[in-house]
């Protein structure tokens, strides 16, 4: 009894954390755009970034932006969800399809809110709506953290657990920069969409495993 307490103690508090800290960076962002401080930091990284345009570049980069894109997400979440109801994993199928949509719908309703228009540059793709925060960056954060947890979760060798943790980073990472690249984000948008994102993720989880947890102690007993 006293370790399943420390267990929820834990559990808890580590939670908490996160969503604090994604919250507060996703306010620290929306601060300092409102106060036309953060125009400096975009225009730094634009700089850099679309330093490097290439025809080749710009293909992968095209490439890359489809994994977080409407379409490319839409399709990865039911092949993951079909995976999951075949290996009759019922309440994390219910999990990645609840979380997915609820985050969709969450970060239409800040761009709704916050109606910043998109980058006043060339873009090398056509994107409408509004530009924060990236809907690309909230999604593929949401997604492939989802995944992430799920692929963390089931394995049994930290090195495994660690290195899809470093793989699905890194791909989120570089879905925010091809945003930035193709000229259709700020990259303050990208992380407002990271930072809401995982705000949003972190909160799907800890309700998941509020009632998993619940179910597995009440078990035990």
């Amino acid at each position: 009894m006293k370790e399943k307490h420390i267990k929820q103690g834990v559990f808890v508090a580590v939670s908490f954390v996160c969503l604090m800290v994604f919250t507060w960076g996703f306010v620290s962002i929306v601060e300092e755009w409102k106060e036309n401080e953060i125009a400096r930091f975009d225009n730094g990284v634009f700089d850099i970034v679309r330093g490097t345009i290439s025809p080749k570049l710009t293909e992968i980069m095209t490439s890359i932006t489809f994994l977080g894109g409407i379409k490319g997400i839409t399709v990865f979440t039911v092949c993951v969800v079909l995976i999951l109801l075949f290996m009759k994993k019922y309440p994390l199928a219910l999990f990645v399809s609840i979380t997915i949509v609820t985050g969709a719908g969450f970060n239409g309703l800040l761009k709704w809110i916050f109606k910043r228009e998109r980058p006043d540059i060339e873009a090398l793709i056509q994107q409408g709506g509004y530009s924060f925060p990236s809907g690309h960056s909230m999604s593929s954060f949401i997604f492939y953290g989802s995944l992430a947890f799920i692929l963390f979760r089931a394995s049994d060798r930290k090195r495994y657990k660690w290195a899809s943790v470093m793989v699905v980073a890194t791909l989120v990472l570089l879905i925010g920069l091809s945003r930035v690249y193709l000229g259709v984000h700020y990259p303050s948008d990208i992380l407002g969409g990271f930072t809401a994102g995982g705000a949003w993720l972190t909160l799907c989880i800890t309700i998941y495993m509020y009632f998993y947890k619940r179910k597995h102690w009440k078990e035990e007993e």
